[in-house]
């Protein structure tokens, strides 16, 4: 059961604020994206008062518009970044390891083709030298196929290119809900955080202490913040936070966007998780999930407005073109795309470089005043990019504040000390309670919530109303801070993206629910209507509402 005192709700956000305005901070974080999540929990275990504030939802940015992999990034050994593929593939079973629930093992095929990136002979070498430099465990390195094997894998592959195969090992993860449940760990250990306050401005006095001025947006209010020390890990936004710093005005970061469509498995019918070519120098995922397959990603350069960012129909059309080149299938048009989702990257700059070639590793930034800003990196190292600007603020503020302990810290209050146990727990679970409830949605909370889910399904049983949305939401408005909507149906749940009908068919109850909770004024609910109708349109390329 959830202790008592761990309340993260909207309906306590007053208080939590008054307390916080009144506080001195040892630290300060801007952005409430992976990166910013794993900075706050890195810095309160080590014994810092931490405040995380967020402009929108927590993960509303690129945390929760990845590839939804925790993987060592094989395409990187071509450009070199040997670093790199080593921390992130080291990386991925120390995540795995603390999330069992949120990070699954993934099995992954690589087909070589003719005329593809990748030749047999190099591709062997190089996810070879990929175990290696990550120390995969011995069972589950690579393994080579022949082209009867591969076929036998994967039917649909378009037979006639195919030359054989290799399989190698990945893991899959929900971005947004890692984000959360760090970001849950870290107010466990009474660390603070805020979404929808937006930084509006710095100010520094003599003593050194830093006042970040913030916009409450939903009350529309002024709050002033204090701290020793301020960092920004607002991701896509960190050249516009180090501008308000007055920091140097020429831009440090290259925004790429990359855009992801989902199909139902029937019409796309891949068995494993695929890794394959765009021919175009490009690689592209196809990665089941449930009754989906989603694909991506694109990179193209960005220029445009970072807060409204959409597939085009170009680029579901470039994804389209490229997985019917590659499968055997019938043809796959716009009408079959059930979801899109498109998110900026933020790489930095290198000059004569386009956005493929662009270095995927993180870079800390320093200000005059005394702003940390680090930008870069990718979903599977941001607990070795938290561990590093930690240090930093620790060497900082001059304090002798432990050492990082984030390597085996377990994530959730009531972890899996292994994945079995978690595989094990499940199935017993979807047991207990078949009578009740669909084994897919049981499956999709444990998938979610872990063990908190048994919160979810007896709170169901108890209200007689046989209401799994609404249980879920009841959830999420106390223990996950939801305000909008959105939140709980594309960050929450994932819905929006992977049972975009399950949206259409309850955006109107979970809206009553949020007005029964908040009391919104007539003009807000509005809003809020208007906002999912949109995310609707938006996410269906324009398709049925």
């Amino acid at each position: 059961m959830k202790s008592k005192e761990f309340i993260f709700s909207h309906l306590h956000r007053q208080k939590r604020l008054s307390e916080a305005m009144e506080t001195e901070f040892d630290l300060i974080v801007i952005g409430g994206g992976i990166t910013g999540a794993g900075i706050l929990l890195d810095a309160v275990l080590r014994g810092m008062n931490v405040l995380l504030v967020e402009k929108n939802d927590f993960a509303s940015g690129t945390s929760s518009k990845s590839t939804k992999l925790i993987h060592g990034g094989l395409r990187y050994l071509k450009q070199f970044e040997f670093g790199l593929v080593r921390d992130s593939g080291t990386e991925r079973a120390v995540v795995h390891q603390n999330a069992c629930h949120l990070v699954h093992p993934e099995r992954m095929l690589l087909p070589i083709v003719q005329e593809g990136t990748f030749g047999k002979f190099s591709a062997s070498l190089a996810i070879a030298f990929y175990d290696r430099l990550a120390s995969v465990k011995k069972e589950q390195r690579k393994k080579s196929l022949s082209k009867a094997e591969t076929l036998k894998m994967e039917p649909h592959l378009n037979a006639k290119a195919l030359k054989s195969g290799i399989v190698y090992s990945e893991y899959r993860t929900d971005d947004a809900r890692l984000t959360i449940e760090i970001i849950k760990a870290g107010i466990r250990n009474s660390a603070s955080a805020f979404s929808y306050m937006e930084v509006e401005d710095f100010s520094k006095g003599e003593s050194g202490i830093h006042e970040v001025i913030c916009i409450d947006k939903i009350s529309d209010s002024t709050c002033v913040f204090r701290a020793r020390a301020v960092v920004s890990a607002a991701g896509p936004w960190v050249d516009e936070v180090r501008k308000l710093d007055s920091a140097r005005r020429q831009t440090s970061l290259y925004l790429t966007k990359g855009v992801h469509l989902v199909f139902d498995r029937v019409d796309f019918p891949v068995n494993n998780a695929i890794y394959f070519d765009a021919f175009d120098g490009r690689m592209l995922f196809a990665i089941p999930r449930r009754e989906s397959v989603y694909v991506g990603t694109t990179d193209s350069p960005y220029n445009s407005d970072l807060d409204e960012i959409e597939c085009s129909i170009s680029d579901a059309e470039y994804i389209l073109n490229a997985v019917n080149n590659y499968f055997n299938i019938p043809q796959l048009g716009i009408e079959h795309v059930k979801s899109s989702w498109a998110g900026l990257r933020p790489l930095i700059q290198q000059k004569g470089k386009g956005p493929t070639e662009l270095s995927r590793k993180d870079e800390i930034f320093y200000s005059d005043s005394g702003l940390i800003s680090i930008a870069g990196g990718k979903l599977t190292g941001y607990r070795t990019m938290a561990k590093r600007v930690v240090d930093i603020v620790n060497k900082k503020l001059g304090s002798s504040y432990g050492e990082c302990s984030t390597k085996e810290y377990k994530i959730h209050e009531h972890p899996f000390n292994t994945y079995q146990a978690y595989v094990d727990w499940t199935a017993r679970i979807c047991e207990d309670y078949k009578e009740r409830f669909a084994l897919k949605d049981i499956r999709e909370l444990c998938d979610n919530f872990g063990k908190d889910s048994l919160l979810i399904l007896d709170q169901c049983i108890s209200t007689k109303k046989n209401d799994l949305i609404l249980s879920q939401l009841d959830y999420c408005l106390e223990y996950e801070s939801v305000f909008h909507p959105l939140d709980f149906l594309e960050r929450r749940t994932g819905w929006l993206y992977f049972n975009i009908e399950k949206v259409r068919r309850n955006f109107q109850a979970v809206i009553e629910r949020l007005n029964t909770h908040f009391g919104w004024s007539t003009e807000l609910k509005e809003k809020m209507l208007f906002d999912c109708q949109r995310a609707l349109k938006m996410h269906s390329l324009g398709g049925a509402e």
